[in-house]
């Protein structure tokens, strides 16, 4: 567990470098300067998944020193940065106003502040807010960089016992039956370890979309990652909902991994049309095509033609 230094004089031993103006790649990286202000800009700092003391020791002295602290819900952030007595301004940034208080804080940038975003948990954008203000900050030529930590994709992933090489992160699945079964057989054909969150109550529906989408797959599902009750469970769809039936569904989110489709290199082992069936249900003509021809040796032409004919029926 990180401990928490609460001697303002012990904190500032590691505050932040002034970076030089002409080095703008090297900020924040290296050395040591008590009374250093972190340049204006925008900081997209990770925040513990559950385990409070995950949090680096760069991501507590950017919020330490950022004139102003954006969260989802202030209230769930409001509990971090107490407990490292950071008592900095927060405002709040989500999926309902994350377009109306953009340019709000680019604005504030532009006159000089350091801005830090975070989000519930995790790395920021990840499923979270953020994306759009990044967006409109790079438009702006406003300075965006991440300080990051704990993530539970990737940790889920680590975990997982399934192959780490190649994966995909889909985020949430759809909550309806029908647009989850549509986004799970786009993918039905991927060489790719898949990864996606999903509701613990929904678990046992969504291992049934997944054993009839995919067959008995290997799957896992990652619970509670860095807190006292950690889980993983590894098997099959089927093996899943047999534990659920029996001991009840996962509480909270989950992180659900499923190993990626075997041996696509044989195109013959591919229904190529149904594949292009499934992608279309959810995905325009040309993205079908570059993700198809990502996951086999189709050529382009062949494919194209192929999914133009099906678009038409």
């Amino acid at each position: 567990m990180l401990e928490i230094i609460n001697n303002p004089k012990e904190r500032n031993k590691n505050r932040m470098a002034k970076p030089s103006s002409t080095t703008k790649t090297n900020r924040n990286r290296d050395g040591a300067n008590p009374n250093a202000k972190i340049p204006a800009g925008l900081y997209l700092v990770a925040t513990p998944i559950g385990n409070l003391g995950d949090i680096t020791l760069r991501a507590l002295e950017t919020l330490k020193n950022a004139d102003l602290i954006l969260c989802e819900d202030t209230r769930v952030s409001g509990k971090l940065l107490a407990a490292y007595d950071i008592k900095n301004q927060l405002l709040s940034l989500h999926d309902h106003n994350e377009d109306s208080r953009s340019a709000l804080i680019i604005e504030k940038i532009k006159s000089g502040l350091a801005v830090a975003l975070i989000s519930d948990a995790g790395m920021p954008l990840i499923s979270d807010p953020g994306y759009k203000l990044v967006t409109a900050c790079i438009d702006n030529d406003i300075y965006v960089t991440s300080i990051p930590g704990a993530s539970s994709v990737l940790m889920a992933l680590q975990l997982s016992g399934l192959p780490s090489d190649k994966f995909l992160f889909l985020g949430f699945l759809p909550t309806k039956t029908k647009a989850r079964s549509d986004l799970l057989s786009s993918w039905k054909q991927c060489p790719a370890t898949l990864i996606v969150f999903e509701n613990g109550l929904r678990v046992k529906d969504t291992c049934h979309d997944i054993q009839k989408i995919f067959g008995e797959r290997k799957i896992v599902i990652a619970r509670e990652l860095t807190k006292m009750f950690e889980d993983t469970w590894r098997g099959t769809p089927t093996d899943i909902m047999a534990r659920i039936e029996k001991n009840g569904a996962p509480k909270g989110e989950v992180v659900i991994i499923i190993d990626g489709v075997k041996d696509t290199e044989n195109n013959d082992e591919i229904d190529i049309d149904q594949m292009i069936l499934d992608l279309l249900n959810t995905y325009s003509v040309k993205d079908t095509v570059a993700m198809i021809v990502d996951q086999t040796n189709y050529s382009k032409k062949e494919i194209y033609a192929r999914a133009l004919t099906l678009s038409q029926k």
